[in-house]
């Protein structure tokens, strides 16, 4: 991804009584969402090469042994991650639907520090809040 578009993630601010998800919100979300996307589709490349160049090079069985709990470890992560980019294309999708901000289960308006700092969230924190509890 380009220098200028992570400067322009990095740059927005939203400007006061502005249109809440205006197309420069909305466009903002989808070049973030993007370049998370992008970079653990790279994280995972570059777990497939390390496994790949590695499990080669190890003859005790002791060492043998470590590095594969280390390569568990990093398949559970990756394992994660994937689930977290089907989390964003969902959430690409809903932008794409003109939904993308609101909450799913009261119709809402996420609070924009609540997307900067979770762009995958759909409901609002009360929502979110509730369910939580309902889970334990």
């Amino acid at each position: 991804m380009s220098q200028s578009i992570y400067q322009e993630i990095l740059d927005y601010q939203p400007k006061k009584n502005e249109k809440f998800m205006n197309d420069t919100q909305l466009e903002h979300f989808k070049n973030k969402l993007n370049a998370w996307r992008e970079q653990l589709v790279d994280d995972a490349e570059s777990t497939i090469n390390h496994i790949q160049e590695d499990s080669n090079q190890v003859a005790d069985i002791n060492d043998r042994a470590t590095l594969e709990e280390e390569f568990a470890l990093e398949l559970r992560t990756r394992d994660r991650e994937r689930k977290l980019i089907g989390k964003i294309d969902k959430t690409l999708h809903i932008i794409e639907l003109g939904d993308y901000g609101f909450c799913k289960t009261c119709g809402a308006e996420i609070s924009l520090m609540r997307l900067e700092a979770r762009p995958t969230a759909d409901e609002c924190i009360d929502c979110k809040t509730i369910a939580e509890k309902k889970e334990v």
